[in-house]
């Protein structure tokens, strides 16, 4: 991983599409700050395409996509993503693999994981979400270490669902679909990028950046030749199977904040 500070002034000035993680990217020990918004509202105000990519749950993403200065939002690791139609008009992909009874599938990993990792408990944010279930180990008390977001990891899988590992949750569900899936779906289907030729990719490639933070990012790290991790990165860093090409001298939003403030100074 290199220093953000090398990103070449060529490389950002060919970026059309900024996309993110939100917890720990963007936010600041849990909270959005103000220098981390003003990012977004920079980005937006110089025409790039600004997308969350996130594990957080559909009632959020509502919320997002109609106050956030975004062109779309995905969400639940890429079961879905709403994106913009218009001013006051949101449209909405799901994911073709999703799984539509899935909470009532999801009733005996959440009573396992429960029951054998002592601390463990549902996200808070668990009842505005659609088709997954998030377990928490590090957003409220009590913060528990990477072994309970493993040992969680491991239950999840144990009953054949998927599972992956944010640096607050542990997200499970049932489906074959993921974070980057959903975005190729987003960008070939809504922006018209093509993604079916190697040329095409390859122009799409270079007009993308991406930030994140955590394991559950990998495949976005290694599919994005300009992927960006913020400094927090560092304790996953051996656990994560993709690593991205970059990395900020700050952490979370500080981090993000601060490159898109190189990017902006970069596009002149």
């Amino acid at each position: 991983m290199r220093k953000f500070d090398e990103f070449p002034k060529e490389a950002a000035r060919s970026l059309r599409y900024v996309l993110f993680d939100i917890d720990d990217t963007i936010t600041t020990e849990g909270r959005l700050t103000a220098e981390a918004y003003a990012a977004l509202w920079a980005l937006h105000a110089r025409g790039l395409k600004v997308v969350p990519v996130t594990g957080r749950p559909a009632g959020w993403c509502d919320m997002i996509i109609r106050q956030w200065p975004v062109d779309a939002v995905i969400g639940e690791n890429g079961a879905f993503a709403f994106y913009n139609r218009g001013t006051d008009v949101y449209a909405e992909l799901t994911h073709p693999n999703v799984i539509e009874d899935a909470a009532a599938r999801l009733v005996p990993i959440r009573e396992a994981c429960l029951a054998q990792v002592p601390g463990c408990r549902v996200a808070r944010d668990q009842f505005a979400r659609r088709y997954d279930l998030a377990i928490d180990f590090c957003e409220d008390e009590p913060k528990l270490g990477l072994d309970a977001a493993y040992a969680i990891r491991d239950i999840c899988e144990s009953y054949g669902a998927v599972a992956k590992v944010s640096s607050i949750h542990v997200n499970t569900w049932f489906g074959q679909y993921d974070k980057l899936s959903m975005a190729e779906m987003l960008f070939s289907q809504v922006f018209g990028e093509d993604l079916t030729t190697e040329a095409g990719r390859e122009v799409f490639l270079r007009k993308s950046i991406f930030f994140g933070d955590s394991p559950n990012d990998a495949p976005m790290f290694g599919y994005f030749p300009n992927a960006c991790a913020v400094a927090n990165i560092l304790p996953f860093v051996d656990k994560i199977e993709s690593k991205p090409a970059y990395v900020t001298a700050l952490e979370s939003g500080h981090g993000f904040a601060a490159a898109v403030k190189q990017i902006i100074k970069q596009l002149g």
